[in-house]
């Protein structure tokens, strides 16, 4: 029976997808009891590169290549939700590696637990370039860093999973109305909307699914040195409040107090020449100074999407 299909939504990555894709040709799964499915989403794929890198697989049983021409990862997601009939699928990021017991850790999740909807699991790092002073440990979920530790349990309090490794039950996709077409990253990187799994993860917190975590249900991902960049992190930062804001707007407004104070106190805490609009943009090696920095941008943000100046404010 197949019981699972591992689904990797690429755009124009064709120089990183191909260890992606041997990582799930060399899975401990029984080869008959799961599907792989590259969704991808480069424009013309299917008349260039891609049409030469989809035929290396052509001959491959358990291998489906789609050429999915609106663009956007939350579409690109959905199109696997109706292209499978599994009876769970999971994401893998098409610069991410599976280690080869991936699939099986995952279904052992699913099956040591009633009511399962989600299974997460560690992502460890490949830091293209060495790690930089700057990037604390706090601010390594950035970059989709997760190691919780332990062993196989039901996800405890304040623990998250990242899309670069995150498998659903297939109901789950289906009661929830899948990932919104309005979050999620789009085309190569430059829109960095998120959260299009968060409000799957919520349907399945309000609902009679557990979410579980399997720390041998591992994958190690690259961290390229083009996210390793101050300017990258800002950028994020934005992005996150931006996606945050079109998910949950009343409870972002209900924070815009202390939103002006972190505003407020960060820049107090700045050389005077800083404390305005460059103060965002202050260089700093000091890992807590600099996600201060972070949060002072995601609460600027925030503060100009509810309506206010934001920094001319405080």
């Amino acid at each position: 029976m197949t019981k699972v299909a591992a689904v990797i939504c690429t755009y124009n990555r064709y120089d990183v997808l191909k260890k992606a894709v041997e990582s799930l040709l060399i899975q401990t799964l029984p080869k008959t009891e799961y599907e792989i499915w590259i969704i991808d989403n480069t424009p013309n794929a299917e008349k260039e590169e891609g049409k030469e890198f989809s035929d290396l697989y052509k001959d491959i049983d358990n291998l489906h290549y789609v050429f999915e021409k609106t663009p956007g990862l939350s579409n690109a997601r959905n199109v696997a939700i109706r292209s499978t009939s599994t009876p769970y699928i999971s994401y893998l990021d098409d610069d991410a590696i599976a280690e080869p017991q991936w699939l099986e850790e995952v279904i052992k999740g699913f099956e040591s637990f009633e009511n399962v909807g989600v299974v997460g699991g560690r992502i460890a790092p490949i830091w293209e370039i060495p790690r930089p002073t700057w990037l604390g440990d706090e601010l390594v979920g950035n970059v989709s860093v997760v190691d919780w530790g332990g062993a196989l349990r039901v996800a405890e309090e304040g623990e998250w999973f990242a899309g670069a490794n995150i498998s659903f039950r297939r109901e789950v996709l289906v009661e929830s109305g899948g990932f919104s077409v309005n979050l999620g990253r789009k085309g190569g990187g430059q829109i960095l909307l998120s959260n299009e799994e968060n409000e799957v993860l919520a349907f399945v917190k309000e609902s009679k699914y557990l979410e579980i975590y399997n720390p041998l249900a591992s994958v190690d991902h690259l961290v390229e040195s083009k996210r390793l960049r101050r300017a990258w992190f800002r950028r994020r930062a934005a992005w996150q409040a931006a996606s945050d804001f079109m998910l949950k707007p009343e409870e972002m407004e209900t924070q815009l107090t202390d939103m002006i104070q972190n505003l407020r106190d960060y820049l107090s805490s700045l050389p005077p020449i800083h404390r305005n609009i460059q103060g965002l943009f202050y260089e700093t090696d000091d890992p807590g100074i600099f996600q201060w920095q972070l949060s002072a941008i995601y609460s600027n943000t925030t503060l100009n999407l509810a309506g206010f100046d934001g920094v001319e404010n405080v």
